[in-house]
């Protein structure tokens, strides 16, 4: 159940959403996006669609090496335009949970608001207790009351991966009306899209009643416990209750639980889509898309992924996401390229025993881009 706090927006907001819808034609920047329906556009994504390509059979035995070495599963889909176009899904036709990684759609939809017109970079939100949520950067060293742009919550959310900023961004466009410009970008095949702190109350919730009554902060100190009993202990503890009172086994049964809702998934090729048309300019104007591009080129938590493998000027716009035992990165590699020569890389672990099992997977995954597939053309 959705925790009252952060309860979606109501419906007096759909005329203001239904006429975004109606405004993304009127993009701002001073060139014109590229038609999906072109020619061009067409022939570069049917030749992108043959899975025989050169390159697909080598890269498939490496990736398939990688997930046998790997505790868990290590899925993976590779779309790659230029001389020698292909596609290699390795995503076994289902949806992989993606932690961090929602990030992106967070951003275009937010940036699809501000190219509408209907918000601006320059508007400001005010920080609330409500709003701080455990993760990665500094928000939670901020005091409620500060304002901040924007630009700066989009920063944070993409470059540093605050979950408090991005919960920020959720909260300005609803969950509802993220979900539904989600779907409207790729078709379908992501799961319902929910706040970070949400995403705990969902997790921690069926293990007691009491957790819906928690406070945020409730939440936010449950970091200071070390993954695993120490965790559950802390919960128990928040709750006033003794350990065995709560309705879970581990930690780890706790989010597999969770994990098996499907909120916050999505199949690979749906996510590929939307980088598709992010970095083709089917979905911002030329200054939002290179906005986004521009975030995801500086992201500080992606050193030890799929980059670590690349050679270190390769041009690698992507996001990185992590969670108990998931962890995600996805990205495009010569994004300016577009359809003329990208490659869009989207990997996800799960169910690895250690980070560390997963970043190896990760790194060799970018070795074994370098060998195969940009090596190609």
């Amino acid at each position: 159940m959705t925790h009252p706090d952060f309860a979606r927006l109501s419906t007096r907001l759909a005329p203001v959403l239904l006429s975004i819808a109606l405004l993304v034609a009127c993009r701002g920047g001073s060139e014109a996006p590229p038609s999906a329906n072109g020619p061009a556009a067409q022939s570069a994504l049917e030749a992108a669609a043959a899975t025989d390509a050169p390159w697909i059979s080598d890269l498939d035995a490496r990736v398939s090496a990688l997930d046998d070495a790997m505790p868990g599963r290590f899925g993976v889909y590779v779309r790659h335009y230029g001389a020698r176009p292909g596609t290699l899904d390795r995503g076994d036709d289902r949806a992989w949970y993606l932690s961090s990684t929602i990030k992106i759609p967070v951003a275009i939809a937010i940036l699809e608001r501000v190219d509408a017109g209907t918000l601006s970079l320059d508007d400001t939100r005010m920080l609330a207790q409500s709003d701080f949520v455990d993760g990665s950067g500094d928000m939670l060293e901020h005091k409620p009351g500060e304002t901040f742009s924007i630009t700066t919550l989009l920063e944070k959310s993409l470059r540093d991966s605050d979950s408090t900023a991005t919960d920020m961004l959720i909260r300005t466009l609803g969950e509802d009306q993220l979900d539904a410009r989600i779907t409207e970008w790729t078709g379908g095949g992501f799961e319902p899209i929910t706040t970070i702190l949400q995403v705990r109350y969902d997790a921690y919730g069926p293990a007691h009643p009491g957790v819906a009554a928690l406070d945020n902060m409730a939440i936010v100190r449950l970091r200071n416990a070390e993954a695993g009993e120490a965790r559950l202990q802390a919960l128990a503890d928040e709750l006033k209750l003794a350990r065995a009172d709560l309705d879970a086994d581990s930690l780890e049964a706790v989010f597999d639980a969770y994990y098996a809702s499907g909120r916050n998934s999505a199949t690979l090729p749906a996510f590929a889509t939307l980088l598709d048309r992010l970095v083709t300019g089917e979905l911002l104007s030329p200054d939002s898309t290179r906005t986004m591009l521009g975030h995801m080129r500086s992201i500080s938590t992606g050193d030890r992924r799929i980059s670590a493998g690349l050679e270190p000027d390769t041009d690698f716009a992507q996001k990185t996401g992590t969670q108990l035992r998931r962890a995600c990165n996805v990205g495009v590699i010569d994004a300016d390229s577009g359809r003329d020569g990208a490659t869009l890389v989207l990997a996800c672990a799960e169910d690895f025993d250690d980070i560390d099992q997963a970043e190896t997977a990760f790194q060799g995954l970018g070795r074994a881009l370098e060998e195969t597939v940009l090596r190609a053309d």
